[in-house]
């Protein structure tokens, strides 16, 4: 027998089925952040400088352009999926529909910037 009561079978009310796989998604982000940033801080601390020279030709990698792009995938994903639940949480009517529009489309405008700017220092490969 499934969950919930007869008349909400009946009526084909009962759980949307999305709150376990949105709280996976959660869990499965915040664990790429942690390992992805453990990596980042690592990195960075190991440079043998930081001026713009040296962060360049180490952003120039492939071996840290393709992690830093998953790093920016991960946590603009992670935010977007807690600003999400505040948003659906607080907000009704019209204004959710606007804020949660609003919402993914400044996630992915602002990943996609940054995602951009990492494949063009690797790319280009020279500082400029």
């Amino acid at each position: 027998m499934r969950g919930g009561t007869e008349l909400g079978r009946v009526r084909g009310l009962g759980s949307a089925k999305e709150g376990a796989h949105h709280w996976w998604n959660q869990r499965v982000t915040a664990a790429g952040n942690l390992v992805l940033m453990l990596w980042f801080i690592i990195s960075i601390a190991r440079l043998p400088a930081y001026d713009y020279a040296t962060v360049h030709a180490w952003m120039a990698s492939a071996w840290v352009a393709i992690p830093m792009a998953l790093l920016i995938a991960s946590v603009f994903w992670h935010f977007r999926l807690g600003l999400q639940v505040l948003i659906e949480d607080y907000t009704h009517a019209e204004a959710r529909i606007v804020a949660l529009l609003l919402l993914n489309f400044f996630t992915v405008a602002t990943a996609a910037i940054a995602i951009f700017s990492i494949l063009k220092i690797a790319f280009s490969g020279t500082p400029v």
